[in-house]
């Protein structure tokens, strides 16, 4: 059966209303996490007039929920050839070498910018920077703030330095619907609906001379993720209807270790319990296990000692796999995170939100097991794009978890996602500002096909179909019923508004995992196949799924070189 069998066709556009009001900017930034962030204010740096966009409010996607650290050579005991070596490790032959020099090389550098910026990391008595380590690396490289509330801090320090600066216009509760191109294809601004403005339903256009996508991730596909309620995938959904092309996108990491039990407390400041959404899991730090808690079983035994040289700190494939054998093994929905060694005080001063998290629910780590599983965490493809950030739709570009640099390949390695976003972003700015052309105006004619959105009721059907058909463990059987069941719902359509637009999203993003998912027979990464559970060198290379004008999806695959 062919890879794209039974997938529904997708719109070309999320049905909308005629834009009511228009704005124009030199550079529109969708998103508002470390990567988009850091993109505003290396374009303000380079003069430039920058709009952000964001979905809810400013502090509201993954960044500040990344609690273990940001990765980078800052030991001079260390190397970037040795930080190189375990994220191709970890990439299991997919990464794009030279995306991963750039990454080691220029990371440093950032996180001494991001420092300038105002972010206080922990330090040692003596003033140095404080580093542990993560699963996958073989040195300690990793730079936290807080204890374990990095993501807390680095969004905070980000957020005042754009509201400092004038020349960055904040646009909040906006949803980004479709791509703006000119006549000549270039990409020339974007629809948006902005809760309260303009027209009766909010829908407007933001006109600029290059775009941004710093969207964050798709976590909500699943049924429990660590991922926010806003992570729906909106900029690979625009990025398919637009044309361009996405690679990798079947390569979406579970981090091993998410807290069974939800909580239900605000957000707060960094070290207070974090709000969770109802399919929002919070997460158990990797560095957790860095710092010496191991996994037991129900018995208490240790299951990863004898599974890698690293056990407990294995790639994060390895260790979700580790445990979903103890899950089959033992009918159990979770195994355990065992930290009571460590000490009171030392939980206490080094993971205060871990602490507080599962304290909330009634659970101590001090004197109890913490129960652990798998959620969706972090998508490792995404918007393909080059080493400067661009995509195949000039004047697009990407960066952060939206993006596939080729850093990752079939498996992201701890701590680098927050640095990918840092390193690339500067990229970007330095790239548009040198070939910024003139402002354009929108072809109507840029974008044809069809127009529609679907019930955004199906969206808990959407998150089943896809936890049980192309979750951790995927066959062909799996991912077959996956594919008619996104044809299925797909056939429900809605008026459209926001929460319209957001599962017609994940519906598109869906049906380009379960085709790459479909073609690539092997288990290699985070894509595990259990009818071909072993890797396999003719699919060493990358899958790129487009959208053509009819909706249907294609299909290329490109070999390493």
């Amino acid at each position: 059966m062919s890879p794209l069998a039974d997938l529904p066709a997708l719109p070309r556009r999320l049905a909308a209303a005629e834009p009511g009001w228009t704005e124009t900017t030199d550079v529109v930034v969708v998103g508002s996490g470390i990567a988009g962030l850091t993109a505003a204010l290396y374009l303000r740096e380079q003069g430039l007039h920058v709009t952000v966009v964001t979905k809810v409010n400013i502090d509201d996607g993954s960044t500040r929920w990344a609690q273990g650290g940001i990765a980078a050579v800052l030991d001079p005991l260390d190397t970037p050839q040795a930080h190189a070596y375990d994220t191709e490790i970890a990439g299991v032959g997919l990464c794009d070498p030279a995306a991963v020099q750039v990454l080691v090389e220029e990371g440093p550098a950032r996180i001494r910018e991001l420092i300038r910026r105002g972010a206080a990391f922990d330090r040692n008595p003596d003033g140095s920077l404080m580093l542990t380590r993560e699963g996958g690396h073989r040195a300690d490289r990793i730079v936290h703030a807080g204890g374990d509330a990095t993501g807390a801090e680095v969004q905070r320090a980000l957020h005042e330095a754009v509201r400092r600066d004038p020349w960055i216009r904040l646009v909040e509760h906006a949803l980004v619907l479709d791509l703006l191109r000119a006549a000549d294809g270039r990409a020339c601004g974007l629809t948006l609906h902005v809760l309260g403005e303009g027209s009766e339903d909010g829908v407007g256009a933001i006109l600029a001379r290059a775009v941004v996508l710093a969207t964050g991730g798709m976590g909500q596909i699943f049924s429990s993720t660590t991922n926010p309620s806003v992570s729906t995938g909106d900029g690979v959904a625009l990025a398919l209807r637009a044309g361009a092309e996405v690679t990798d996108v079947e390569f979406v990491q579970f981090h091993p270790t998410s807290f069974v039990t939800g909580v239900n407390s605000s957000p707060g400041d960094a070290g207070s319990p974090p709000r969770v959404d109802p399919v929002q899991r919070p997460l158990i730090s990797e560095a957790l296990r860095g710092e010496g808690a191991y996994l037991v079983d129900e018995a208490g035994e240790r299951f990863m000692v004898g599974r890698h040289e690293l056990a407990e700190l294995a790639p994060r494939d390895v260790v979700a796999k580790g445990i979903y054998r103890v899950l089959r093994a033992t009918g159990a929905d979770h195994v355990y995170l065992d930290a009571r060694h460590l000490g009171k005080e030392f939980l206490e001063a080094r993971f205060p939100t871990i602490m507080a998290s599962t304290r909330a629910a009634g659970v101590d780590p001090a004197t109890d097991l913490i129960p652990v599983a798998p959620a969706a965490h972090y998508a490792s493809g995404g918007v393909r794009t080059d080493l400067h950030g661009r995509t195949s739709i000039p004047g697009l570009y990407a960066c952060g978890e939206v993006a596939c640099t080729g850093v990752h390949g079939a498996n992201r390695l701890a701590s680098n996602s927050l640095l990918e976003g840092l390193v690339f972003a500067r990229r970007i700015a330095d790239d548009i500002a040198r070939e910024l052309p003139p402002q354009a105006e929108p072809a109507r004619t840029a974008v044809t096909g069809s127009s529609w959105v679907v019930d955004p009721a199906i969206r808990a059907e959407l998150q089943r179909a896809m936890t049980r058909g192309a979750g951790v463990l995927r066959s062909a059987d799996s991912l077959d019923t996956a594919a008619k069941e996104l044809a299925r719902l797909a056939e429900q359509r809605s008026r459209p508004y926001t929460e319209a637009w957001e599962v017609t999203n994940l519906l598109t993003v869906a049906a380009a995992l379960v085709a790459s998912a479909r073609s690539r027979r092997e288990t290699r990464g985070c894509h595990w196949r259990e009818d071909h559970p072993n890797a396999a060198d003719e699919w060493r290379g990358h899958l790129l799924n487009a959208v053509n004008p009819d909706g249907s999806l294609t299909q290329d695959f490109q070999e390493m070189a």
